[in-house]
């Protein structure tokens, strides 16, 4: 079962979260406003802090919505894999994958009335996503890192809908892998996406909370195989 830490800003994150066992960071990037926006030298930095670690591997999390620009700070930050959080649509992926072999992660957003891009999910699929993300909308429209718990019954109908992996996103703890048996049981099942779980109270990533959750989400027979 694969571990994301979204929002890292600093090296002696990576150094926590790679003693921690996590295997993807989430550097984020052309998100306005996000707690843990960097700059194109910040994410370069970051990356190449991630590189040098034993396991993590970086990925660029971003709202841009122009494959060119995000090819292009991909291929100046060294990064290989992107995260497309906002409502970017398939041809961009499309574009994105024409570019180079990286890994494409596209978020799915489900809100209280369910899937937003739920009639894209074919044409995601057929523009070479290679691993979907499935997050919860705020109450107010938000998008990422809102904390708000998905039901797993909203996460099965959408799983069962997708040809490709998944990640889990949207309230994990280390207390609630129990809420989503049937989830990690789903065979798309690859793994699981934090950011406000594994912080403490003024903000910071914290070894020990990432490891919490780990203990709490991983099974004893778990594989650990990375896509």
């Amino acid at each position: 079962m694969l571990v994301k830490i979204c929002g890292a800003v600093s090296a002696g994150d990576m150094a926590s979260l790679d003693a921690a066992g996590a295997d993807l960071v989430g550097l984020w990037h052309g998100i306005p406003g996000g707690h843990a926006e960097l700059s194109a030298d910040e994410l370069s930095a970051l990356a190449a802090a991630a590189h040098r670690t034993a396991r993590l591997r970086p990925v660029l999390v971003t709202f841009l919505d122009d494959a060119e620009t995000v090819h292009r700070t991909m291929a100046d930050a060294r990064v290989r894999w992107v995260q497309l959080h906002g409502y970017q649509p398939p041809g961009m992926i499309r574009a994105l994958k024409a570019a180079g072999d990286l890994t494409v992660i596209k978020v799915l957003h489900i809100a209280a009335d369910g899937c937003v891009e739920r009639p894209l999910i074919a044409s995601y699929e057929r523009a070479g996503t290679d691993l979907f993300l499935l997050d919860a909308v705020a109450e107010d429209g938000r998008i990422g890192s809102t904390a708000r718990q998905l039901e797993c019954a909203a996460v099965i109908e959408i799983a069962d809908r997708i040809a490709r992996p998944f990640l889990l996103a949207g309230g994990i703890s280390a207390d609630n892998r129990a809420e989503y048996q049937a989830v990690v049981e789903h065979p798309r099942f690859r793994g699981i996406d934090l950011d406000t779980a594994a912080r403490d109270l003024g903000g910071r990533l914290r070894a020990d909370r990432v490891m919490a959750v780990r203990r709490g989400w991983r099974a004893a027979d778990d594989s650990g195989a990375v896509i």
